[in-house]
């Protein structure tokens, strides 16, 4: 299947939870399959190799047919998400969904550049800090940007577990002054999802870290900086498909 696109879950529609489109009614497709391995990812289940007989080789067509019949035929926001969506094939999908009216936000770590990124109507670039155990490779970063140029509307989104992790997100968004930036408060345990277990979540603890990195940025007069909790997890916990 030459335009296949491995695909892990469609769900929705829901309400996306962290980033620049938070609060917005949409459609999940999250491709299978990343090249990162980060310590506290919450969506293993589209990562890890071991779960790719749980991933789909679609057509584009087939992907919008479900989409579509989720929105029940009304046009919305498609979020492309993974694992790593920007590996994926998603030109065709992308083209094939416009063409009925959707609007496509992808999400990734910046590590993949793709032409078609000038196609999406928003790229949010979430470059993966210290505490989760990657390195950022701020070339291909800077391919992704250029790659979006002239297209959609880009974004950093920067979780939050640590001070290291505070600073990088400084550094980040001091590279790319022209960017608007979100601090998403990082959920350190996996989700159980992923994690295989219920589900449950420490909403306590979730709130305390969005206090302090809340009162973090505050303090440190970065004004610019729109601070977000996980709304998804505060609303679902840590279940799958919401």
């Amino acid at each position: 299947m030459k335009d296949g696109i491995r695909v892990s879950e469609i769900f929705g529609p829901t309400i996306q939870g962290e980033g620049p489109l938070i609060g917005r009614p949409t459609v999940f497709v999250r491709t299978g399959g990343c090249d990162f391995r980060c310590r506290w990812c919450d969506t293993l289940y589209a990562v890890l190799p071991e779960y790719r007989d749980e991933w789909a080789l679609m057509t584009p067509a087939e992907i919008l047919a479900r989409v579509d019949q989720l929105a029940g035929g009304a046009p919305l926001l498609v979020s492309l998400s993974g694992g790593n969506p920007a590996l994926q094939p998603l030109a065709p999908l992308i083209e094939l969904g416009k063409g009925k009216g959707h609007t496509f936000a992808l999400e990734t770590q910046g590590s993949v550049a793709q032409p078609w990124f000038a196609a999406l109507e928003w790229l949010v670039l979430s470059p993966k800090p210290p505490s989760s155990g990657m390195a950022t490779d701020w070339q291909a970063f800077d391919d992704c940007i250029a790659a979006a140029a002239g297209g959609p509307r880009c974004a950093l989104k920067i979780v939050v577990l640590d001070d290291a992790d505070y600073a990088y997100a400084r550094m980040a968004a001091d590279r790319h002054p022209a960017l608007p930036v979100y601090l998403q408060v990082c959920n350190p345990a996996p989700m159980g999802a992923a994690a295989g277990s219920s589900g449950e979540i420490d909403i306590d603890d979730l709130m305390r870290r969005f206090r302090w990195l809340a009162a973090k940025a505050t303090a440190d007069r970065w004004f610019a900086a729109t601070v977000l909790p996980q709304l998804h997890v505060l609303a679902w916990g840590g279940r799958r498909g919401v």
